[in-house]
């Protein structure tokens, strides 16, 4: 055996056992003639002691030790003399009496510690070294605990774990496809799934009226902190359910985690929101209701008032009032302008009101109003002396909430709102069916064409298919979308509807979905689902920005993997192969 014990779990009893350890050199120390060598692998780190007096030999040899050269250590364990109360093992040390160096490393690129030296960059070209930080490794510890708890919940709801196909027929509506040439088939592509939705339908139809995947999928999407090309889904679906059903059983499987993981017990029954509901108090169907802020329209107060020709013409005016930051600088509210002015949230500018501890109200925009407007304005948004009003206004409703969400957030930021340690989830539900779209120039499915639509609102399919609402449901936490899912459409006739109405000819129906068309004929079961994400789930739980500290080998923020360095082009024997010519232009 390499080794008796691991370097995180020997304590004070051990003391007088003789045991051997292996692991990575995290740092050494000579100290007169003593060598103190800290001896990590994944378990922890155990404090190593070499001494010159009782083996010269031994202890010249752990001097030339290097930073993550991998050794071997025989010793016995003892009680440490200075203690460290930072380290589990801290009580105790090893005095070392044989050393085997099993592999000797370069110097690393970067301190393999929890605060590193290294970038972003090079971390993710060395993240099999990144991996050896404790704190990256503890993100994938907990995802590993996550997982399995997931998989002991669900099977205990009598859920089966089916795998889908990885390489399928594309259906490029929605996000793009990764597609994947065919040796076999020339000219022809298989394409990764973007999720399993057909397939696990098709399972319901199959009669496996429960079932759940921890599914890899795939989106050729522009990346964010939330996005990467690759990620994994807690895919889910059930047959004979209705939407209370399916929100009922995974809000308790994420009591459940939160429970395991966190020891954060959620309310008994978590909020629901509706879609409208949400955009026209937070502007955004995924509200952090960690903070309030919550948002005031005051086309009453100030359309048509004054003399402000912004306000109006406008068709909203909105606003929050941000409680104790009357005393904002004038250098303060430029830099909340010009936030609210970057291409990322395209405001025009942005109107400010101080409602100052002396009783006094002074704004960007007061000389267009009279003191009675001001006062009135004062009354309506319940401001307090010592308040601060930021309002934005523009000729769309939507857009403007949108543009207030990202100004509510950011001054979440600022004053410190947005804890990691807390977690306020809810569930947002009665989306629009349809959303229209610029680029297309014709309604789009809002989530996916077998995504059903409220009983209530099918006459409005023939007349009215934007007013149309969804039985779909989000699940989010801490302004993240974490999961969402809804109710499918099993009949065939609104199906071939809503193909109808989203453009697609009966052939082109019958082309793409037609597997799914035949299957619903054989009595389709009513059926819904749903789908978390699981890197967004752990690094929610782990208090991360991004969740690419909890996936072991990310892409970067272009799709790259500069560790593997991928993409990269392929051989021209590969291209040959596959009857495929590479022709990129030479402006390109």
């Amino acid at each position: 055996m390499y080794r008796t014990n691991t370097c995180g779990e020997l304590r004070l009893s051990d003391a007088g056992r003789q045991v051997t350890l292996a692991g990575w050199v995290q740092r050494s120390r000579k100290m007169g003639g003593m060598t103190f060598v800290d001896l990590r692998d994944r378990y922890g780190i155990t404090q190593l002691v070499f001494n010159e007096n009782d083996d010269a030999a031994l202890c010249d040899a752990a001097n030339k030790l290097g930073r993550e050269f991998c050794i071997q250590v025989e010793g016995t364990v003892r009680e440490r003399e200075s203690k460290n109360a930072n380290l589990p093992t801290g009580e105790i040390e090893i005095i070392a009496t044989k050393l085997n160096v099993l592999s000797e490393s370069l110097t690393p690129p970067f301190t393999i510690e929890d605060n590193t030296d290294g970038g972003d960059d090079i971390r993710m070209k060395y993240r099999y070294l990144d991996l050896r930080r404790p704190a990256v490794r503890k993100n994938l510890e907990l995802r590993h605990r996550m997982t399995i708890l997931i998989r002991n919940f669900l099977d205990s709801k009598d859920f089966i774990e089916v795998e889908t196909p990885i390489l399928i027929g594309s259906t490029p509506e929605g996000a793009r496809d990764f597609v994947v040439p065919s040796r076999m088939n020339p000219g022809q592509f298989y394409a990764l799934p973007q999720s399993p939705q057909t397939l696990k339908q098709l399972l319901m139809v199959s009669g496996f009226d429960r079932y759940f995947q921890i599914a890899k999928c795939f989106r050729d999407e522009d990346l964010r902190a939330d996005r990467q090309p690759e990620f994994t889904q807690i895919d889910c679906e059930m047959s004979f359910v209705d939407q209370d059903d399916v929100i009922n059983l995974f809000e308790d499987m994420a009591r459940h985690l939160f429970k395991e993981v966190r020891g954060v017990e959620l309310p008994a029954k978590l909020q629901q929101m509706t879609w409208a509901e949400a955009m026209r108090r937070f502007g955004s169907d995924k509200p952090d209701l960690r903070f309030g802020m919550e948002f005031i329209e005051l086309m009453d107060v100030l359309k048509g008032t004054g003399e402000f020709g912004v306000f109006n013409s406008a068709e909203y005016i909105g606003g929050i009032c941000v409680a104790g930051c009357a005393g904002y600088t004038r250098k303060q509210l430029d830099q909340l302008t010009d936030f609210v002015k970057r291409p990322q949230v395209g405001a025009k500018g942005l109107v400010w009101v101080k409602f100052n501890e002396d009783g006094t109200i002074k704004s960007s925009i007061d000389k267009f109003y009279s003191p009675e407007v001001m006062q009135k304005l004062k009354e309506t948004t319940g401001a307090k002396e010592g308040d601060l009003l930021l309002i934005m206004s523009g000729d769309s409703a939507n857009k403007t909430r949108v543009q207030l969400c990202n100004l509510r957030l950011e001054m979440g930021d600022r004053l410190g709102l947005r804890d990691k340690n807390k977690f306020e989830c809810l569930w947002i539900i009665d989306f629009p069916l349809f959303e229209w779209s610029d680029e297309e120039q014709r309604l789009m499915s809002t989530h996916h064409p077998f995504t059903m639509p409220n009983p209530d609102d099918i006459p409005l399919l023939e007349t009215h298919p934007e007013r149309v609402r969804a039985k779909a449901y989000d699940f989010v936490c801490n302004g993240i979308e974490v999961g969402g899912g809804s109710l499918r459409i099993h009949d065939g006739k609104l199906q071939e509807k809503m193909f109808n109405i989203l453009g697609f000819t009966p052939e082109r129906a019958m082309a793409q979905f037609g597997f799914l068309i035949n299957a619903f004929k054989y009595g389709a079961p009513p059926h819904a689902g749903l789908a978390f994400g699981l890197d967004r789930f752990v690094s929610i739980m782990a208090g991360l920005d991004s969740i690419r500290d909890c996936i072991a080998f990310p892409k970067n923020n272009s799709g790259r993997d500069v560790m593997l360095d991928a993409p990269s082009p392929l051989d021209p024997k590969q291209l040959d192969e596959l009857q495929i010519k590479v022709d990129l232009s030479q402006e390109k």
